[in-house]
């Protein structure tokens, strides 16, 4: 049956965690995932779900830290968007390419491993991770989440892909016009590695997260977040 591949989550690895790929086609994997995120909806979850809640807060200045930053593209558009705030920007990447991509006006690069962030508890008002846990197992997800929660002293704010046979077809057929094979291919793993929403929910129960919810958003995707509750998500 065409759908029986998307009734659990697959545990194949994507070329992107093997290391599987030439300089050049990361460098063009990162401009096309900025891409992505502006047309696919990452943007817009961020926007709805952790600038809403800094803008509910009220609290100035607010520290952030992107867990797997990638290039540092959505971690720039938080910056963007808050404007004039006072705020402490961090992104994680555990890539030296990448963290030294992120660096920039008003942002900070920390090269580390997010199953073990470098920070004392506490220390961001925000913490949020995108098109991330979906790479992970399990187990591991929880560790990340865990973790995320440690550091953390408002809110955490989870964005992935959500596992479904329409959004991986439709994928599919935009990939193969617009986007180079390495991107097609792992993009098309990620979302049979994805989550249901059920599924999500659980994970973050497992986990132990304090007023853990996850809601449907945009295109394919999920939005998680736990912690201090301000108004709603």
């Amino acid at each position: 049956m065409i759908f029986e591949k998307f009734k659990e989550r697959c545990h194949k690895p994507e070329r992107l965690d093997t290391g599987d790929y030439t300089p050049d086609e990361y460098t063009l994997w990162q401009k096309e995932m900025a891409f992505i995120h502006r047309l696919f909806g990452e943007r817009r979850a961020l926007r709805n779900s952790l600038i809403a809640d800094i803008r509910r807060s009220g609290s100035h200045p607010v520290s952030i830290l992107d867990v797997g930053a990638g290039s540092g593209d959505l971690l720039r558009d938080v910056r963007d968007t808050i404007g004039g705030e006072s705020k402490l920007l961090v992104g994680i990447e555990i890539d030296r390419k990448a963290a030294e991509s992120i660096k920039g006006d008003e942002i900070l690069a920390v090269r580390a491993n997010a199953a073990s962030l470098p920070f004392p508890e506490g220390s961001f008002d925000y913490t949020f991770c995108t098109l991330m846990l979906h790479h992970l197992s399990d187990d591991a997800g929880i560790d990340l989440l865990r973790e995320m929660d440690r550091v953390t002293r408002r809110r955490i704010f989870v964005v992935d892909l959500k596992r479904n046979a329409l959004s991986y077809y439709l994928y599919r057929a935009f990939g193969r016009v617009f986007l180079q094979e390495f991107t097609l291919h792992d993009g098309s793993l990620s979302i049979r590695r994805s989550f249901t929403r059920e599924e999500l929910d659980a994970l973050g129960k497992r986990a132990g997260l304090p007023n853990f919810q996850v809601k449907s958003s945009a295109v394919g995707r999920l939005v998680a977040s736990a912690g201090i509750r301000n108004g709603g998500n």
